[in-house]
C-alpha cells in the first residue's frame, strides 16, 4: 500500500468496490483497480445483466443486478458509472444503504438533486467523491505547485479552451451530445474547471454566452452514417469565472470550431505565466514564463506519477476519508457539485443576459506531493 496509509475497515488497506454500469468508460477503472493495491473490485451490476457478468468474471467478481450489490456486505464503496441522468438516483440509493460513492462526472445531472445527494451524504456520514480525478495526476500538480511556489506571482487571470468540430465525425451514435444535458460544456467542461477551482480556488459568480454554429449535424461513421441530427443545445459555450481569490478565468468551449493553437488552460500573474497541459490527461508538460528567460519546461514536481482513472477513490483511502472523516480527500463531492453548478450558472447566464453568483462553494483542494501509488 502506499505510505499515506488509510483504511476502510480495521485492519484493511484496500476499498472494496462495487461497480454500478459496465460501459465503455469501466475499461479505464478496471486497468486501474486491477493494479492498484488500495482498490478490490468485488461485484458488478449493469441493466444488462450478461454485459455485467462479462466485466465482472475476468477480474474474479460477481455480477449482480443493483439491489443485490448494494446488499452485499463486502461493498464499502459504489463506483457509479451510470450515465448522468442515472448518477442522483443510484447514489442516493447507495447511501441509503451505507454505501459511500463515487460517481462519474458529472456529480448529478441537475443542481437540485446534486445538492440532495450529498445531503444526504453527509447526513448519513459516508464518503461521497466526483470525478474528474484527472488534476492529481503530476501535470495539474506540478502547475499547481508552481502556483503555490510564487514563481508567477500573484495569479490575476487563467484562460481555458477547447475548441473540437463535435463527435459525430467519429461517433455512431453522437446524438447525446448535441442535447441538453450534452454539449461541449457539460461533456468536457468538469475537466477544465475541476483544474481551475484546483489553481485559483472556487468561484463566486459567472457570467457566460452560449450559442451554435449549425441547427443539425451529420453522422460521419457507424449504421447510422449520413443521418442527420438536430441540434437542440448550445455547440459553443464562453464565459467569465470571477474566483473568489480575485482572479478571473476566461472559459472558451466549443463543438463549433476545427482546431486551436492555444494552450489548453493558461494562467496569468503579476510576476510570469504558466502553460498547463489537457486537464483530460493525468501528466504532460507544464511550461513557465519569467520575463527573458522566455517559456521553459518545469520538470515534473507533485502529483501520483503514472495516475489513471480511479486514483480520485484512491487517494479518499489515502486522505483517511474512511476513517471516520468522510470530508478528507481531494475528490470530493463538494467539489463535483461547485463544478455542476459552475457549468449550469455559465448557461443560465447565457439565456438570461444576467451575472449568476454561485450558491455552492468548494474548499480548493490540498496539494499532491510527488509520489508513486504501490502496485500488485
Amino acid at each position: 500500500m502506499s505510505e499515506q496509509g488509510g483504511q476502510v475497515r480495521p485492519g484493511a488497506e484496500r476499498v472494496r468496490l462495487g461497480m454500478v454500469g459496465a460501459g465503455n468508460i469501466s475499461g479505464q477503472y478496471l486497468e486501474t483497480i486491477s493494479r492498484l493495491e488500495a482498490l478490490e473490485l468485488v461485484a458488478v451490476a449493469d441493466l444488462d445483466l450478461d454485459r455485467a457478468r462479462a466485466v465482472a468474471e475476468p477480474h474474479g467478481a460477481a455480477a449482480e443486478d443493483l439491489d443485490g450489490l448494494l446488499g452485499r456486505d463486502d461493498v464499502d464503496l459504489v463506483l457509479n458509472l451510470t450515465v448522468p441522468q442515472a448518477h442522483a438516483d443510484v447514489s442516493s440509493a447507495a447511501i441509503r444503504a451505507g454505501k459511500g460513492v463515487y460517481v462519474e462526472k458529472p456529480f448529478t445531472a441537475d443542481v437540485a438533486s446534486g445538492r440532495e445527494v450529498l445531503r444526504q451524504a453527509r447526513e448519513a456520514g459516508v464518503v461521497i467523491g466526483s470525478a474528474p480525478d484527472t488534476v492529481l495526476g503530476t501535470g495539474v500538480q506540478t502547475a499547481r505547485a508552481a502556483l503555490d511556489a510564487g514563481q508567477i506571482g500573484t495569479p490575476m487571470s487563467a484562460t481555458a479552451t477547447m475548441i473540437i468540430p463535435g463527435h459525430e465525425a467519429w461517433h455512431p451514435n453522437p446524438d447525446f451530445y448535441y442535447q441538453p444535458g450534452g454539449g461541449p460544456l457539460l461533456d468536457m467542461g468538469p475537466y477544465y474547471l475541476t483544474t481551475l477551482v484546483t489553481l485559483l480556488g472556487p468561484v463566486r459568480q459567472v457570467i457566460g454566452a452560449a450559442g451554435a454554429l449549425r441547427d443539425e449535424r451529420v453522422i460521419g461513421s457507424g449504421p447510422r452514417a449520413g443521418e442527420r441530427i438536430p441540434v437542440t443545445t448550445p455547440s459553443h459555450v464562453t464565459g467569465a469565472l470571477v474566483h473568489t481569490s480575485g482572479a478571473i478565468s476566461t472559459v472558451v468551449m466549443s463543438f463549433d470550431g476545427a482546431a486551436t493553437h492555444a494552450a489548453p488552460i493558461e494562467i496569468q500573474g503579476t510576476a510570469g505565466a504558466l502553460a498547463v497541459p489537457d486537464p483530460n490527461r493525468f501528466d504532460g508538460s507544464v511550461s513557465l514564463f519569467r520575463g527573458g528567460a522566455g517559456w521553459q519546461e518545469l520538470p515534473v514536481a507533485a502529483g501520483y506519477r503514472e495516475a489513471a482513472r480511479g486514483y480520485g477513490i484512491a487517494d479518499l483511502l489515502w486522505s483517511g476519508a474512511f476513517d471516520g472523516d468522510p470530508l478528507r480527500g481531494r475528490a470530493q463531492g463538494e467539489l463535483g457539485l461547485h463544478v455542476l453548478e459552475v457549468m449550469d450558472g455559465l448557461l443560465s447566464s447565457a439565456e438570461s443576459g444576467r451575472a449568476v453568483d454561485m450558491t455552492t462553494t468548494a474548499e480548493r483542494p490540498e496539494p499532491v506531493s510527488l509520489s508513486s501509488a504501490a502496485l500488485i
